[in-house]
């Protein structure tokens, strides 16, 4: 397959370097005006590292972007050159140039590990969005698995596809949210993760083009990685404005993906919610692309503040689920130690899901399926869903009460949902944040984890997973973080100690 390089036209870049704050450029620490060059350099610069712009993206030629922003090509052109200078664009003779990342720049690592539980004592760890388990509504839902164990006992106890009355609970579920859905649109898996990977290993092979978020989920992104995928990021736009569906539409025509993955809800990292607008956009983009369309639906539930209109599913728009997989789990509304997922599709690409399990994991675990069954027939998954949606809540209001006080220069837009918030670090690199915060009792994950490129190194997430006291401590941890790393003196820094409660 030809390699396939995307490429941003003059008018494109003008609109994109238009629509940045203000407060990120034009003046310099003294209050002066920027050269209209080191602006224009700056500018694309900044476009880079938050990912709006992709590493290794053709800009277009000095004279068109000079008359896109009625500028001299002089200008560009010293722009561009300050650019190569600092290692952000790339050049040959004849050829273009292309943005790029400097040599040394921290690179996408690999996924999101979880801290060990008996590691927790003396750090606060920021890392893993995923809350502890509701209770009483976990042991109740144990318990009901357990009265109803027998009937399953005398089997074998692989179900592949999942267990039906599992499958039927969770069709029944779609209907009532206005997407007629029988069980034979459904397979449960182990965990959205492996959802995707049983997508992923179906749908596409290695060397083939995934379009995805950017920035979006780090472990779904490194899954993606090892299963030899070529990604395509797209950006969202900013400020928690969902998708950039003429970017999408570009993307999806140029480079022609076999698979894209998003997620419409609460998005991970960001916090984005789609518009149904957005969603119909989307859903008509990959269908006339040939497109498969993979939607993560793992925040749905987590709408921590009131819309009157909530957005309907993206599947909503593909009810028989030929262009949209939609995946979910029990992991972010309910426990993450139950690892039960599922998906939603057409019932012959289930079928085919479900075939090539056998030569995977054969099927997920017989107890934990029949505890999401009770929970989900007994009402107890809307209690427990309800008291997962406050406790974020107030989760989310102590972070950010606690940043606005601690790290004031730091910016974010609040999500109404989901478990993460996307920081912008002041101008600091979120890579060293993280570094010297682990050091100090702080374990944060860095921008760049959730891109493809090296872009976001400005970025940290934090997710809603502590509160109170902790909180605060988490803010005053990161706030010494960032004056370690504002003045250069991160070495030698003795890890803390003491408990956390």
């Amino acid at each position: 397959m030809a390699q396939w390089t995307s490429a941003v036209g003059a008018h494109q870049l003008a609109r994109l370097l238009r629509s940045q704050d203000p407060r990120d450029a034009e003046l310099t620490a003294t209050g002066r005006r920027l050269p209209a060059y080191r602006s224009l350099a700056d500018g694309v610069r900044l476009l880079v590292l938050e990912g709006r712009i992709p590493v290794a993206a053709r800009l277009p030629a000095e004279r068109e972007l000079a008359g896109a922003l009625g500028v001299s090509r002089t200008t560009v052109a010293a722009a561009y050159e300050a650019l190569r200078a600092e290692g952000f664009l790339e050049s040959r003779r004849g050829s273009g140039s292309w943005t790029a990342v400097p040599a040394g720049n921290p690179l996408p690592t690999r996924g999101l590990e979880p801290l060990p539980p008996e590691a927790g004592g003396s750090v606060i760890d920021l890392g893993c969005a995923a809350l502890p388990a509701p209770e009483p509504w976990l042991t109740r839902a144990v318990q009901g698995a357990m009265a109803d164990l027998p009937l399953y006992a005398h089997t074998h106890g692989d179900y592949p596809a999942g267990l039906p009355v599992l499958r039927q609970a969770l069709a029944d579920r779609y209907t009532a949210r206005g997407i007629p859905t029988m069980p034979e649109q459904i397979m449960v898996t182990t965990g959205a993760m492996g959802a995707v990977a049983a997508i992923c290993k179906l749908c596409t092979g290695p060397g083939e083009r995934v379009a995805v978020d950017s920035p979006s989920y780090a472990n779904i992104l490194q899954l993606m990685r090892d299963a030899g995928a070529r990604l395509v990021p797209v950006a969202l736009t900013e400020r928690l404005g969902g998708w950039d569906i003429p970017a999408w539409r570009q993307v999806m025509r140029d480079a022609a993906p076999r698979m894209a993955y998003v997620v419409a809800d609460f998005h991970n990292p960001t916090g984005t919610l789609a518009t149904e607008d957005q969603r119909r956009r989307m859903v008509d983009a990959a269908r006339a692309a040939g497109t498969l369309l993979v939607v993560d639906e793992t925040m749905t539930e987590l709408r921590l503040d009131d819309d009157p209109e909530p957005p309907r599913p993206v599947c909503a728009f593909d009810p028989a689920g030929s262009s949209v997989i939609t995946v979910g789990s029990a992991s972010k509304a309910f426990w993450a130690g139950m690892r039960i997922g599922w998906v939603r599709a057409a019932p012959d690409l289930i079928r085919s899901l479900v075939a090539a399990r056998a030569y995977s994991d054969l099927g997920s675990p017989v107890l934990e399926q029949l505890a999401i069954a009770s929970l989900l027939e007994s009402g107890g998954w809307e209690e427990a869903v309800a008291i997962r949606r406050d406790e974020a809540r107030r989760n989310r209001d102590a972070i950010v009460g606690a940043l606005r006080r601690a790290l004031p220069d730091w910016e974010f837009t609040v999500p109404h949902g989901g478990l993460t918030l996307w920081v912008r670090t002041g101008g600091l690199s979120g890579s060293r944040i993280a570094e010297a915060g682990e050091r100090l009792g702080v374990r944060v994950p860095s921008g760049p984890r959730f891109g493809v490129d090296g872009a976001f190194e400005g970025y940290v997430r934090l997710p809603f997973t502590v509160g109170g006291a902790v909180a605060e401590e988490a803010a005053d941890r990161l706030a010494n973080a960032a004056r370690l790393v504002a003045g250069g003196h991160t070495a030698g820094v003795e890890t803390v100690r003491t408990l956390v409660a």
